[in-house]
């Protein structure tokens, strides 16, 4: 019988015997909400056909606004094997996506490692994340990416702390979109991503000030090439 490891893909990193138990991100074993072509990711990223996009449950930051409430909380879903994960990869570029859309994938990085190992798109790969990511992990999972899509959320520890539980946020993530920015920002002739870091923010209610002080370390820290997307929803 397979040696069951402690869990460490996250910061967090609970320990959690998974699939025997749950991680600290609410989830055993592989379970995903939905799969479909989303049209409303960033143009470069939805494009014409939209984004084959595959929305994980679980989360290991649990934002408290999270728009996705139910699904970070792994209260609905289906659970799946490496083998269906694989077979979706394949269905979604079968149906013409733009490229597969790994949504909150981070508890799953080992996971989608070896369902990438048995089927690989010969379309871009995208990494669709909070941002609270250990660079360990990053450096496993990233020969099969293409494309990352992080947020970069908080500066100040006492808004991430109010807003996820979390302190080290920007400590983190930091880190983690320095590394992501390594990968070459590629388009093809008509203006779709193939490969590098897209970053994203959202400004939050009262939080303005910590939105300039992020542009700021963006602009100092960051490649100009990177596409940034401001948000405010």
């Amino acid at each position: 019988m397979e040696e069951i490891k402690p869990c460490t893909q996250c910061p967090l990193q609970c320990g959690a015997r998974r699939p025997i138990e749950r991680g600290a991100c609410s989830v055993d074993t592989i379970k995903i909400a939905k799969y479909y072509l989303h049209p409303y990711e960033e143009p470069p990223i939805s494009f014409r056909n939209g984004s084959g996009t595959v929305f994980f449950c679980g989360c290991s930051l649990q934002c408290k606004f999270c728009q996705n409430f139910e699904l970070s909380r792994a209260q609905r879903g289906k659970e799946i094997s490496v083998e269906e994960l694989a077979g979706i990869f394949r269905e979604l570029e079968e149906s013409g996506a733009e490229n597969i859309n790994l949504v909150t994938p981070t508890q799953y990085a080992a996971q989608i490692v070896q369902a990438l190992q048995i089927y690989r798109p010969k379309i871009p790969v995208v990494y669709n994340t909070h941002g609270y990511e250990r660079i360990e992990t990053l450096q496993m999972i990233d020969p099969y990416i293409d494309i990352y899509l992080p947020d970069l959320k908080f500066l100040d520890p006492k808004i991430s702390l109010r807003y996820t539980g979390k302190s080290d946020y920007f400590e983190y993530a930091s880190q983690a979109v320095s590394f992501m920015a390594k990968k070459p920002v590629r388009y093809d002739a008509k203006g779709k991503m193939l490969s590098g870091m897209l970053l994203r923010h959202l400004i939050l209610p009262l939080c303005t000030k910590d939105s300039l002080r992020i542009v700021r370390w963006i602009g100092n820290n960051i490649p100009r090439e990177v596409p940034i997307s401001i948000m405010g929803q």
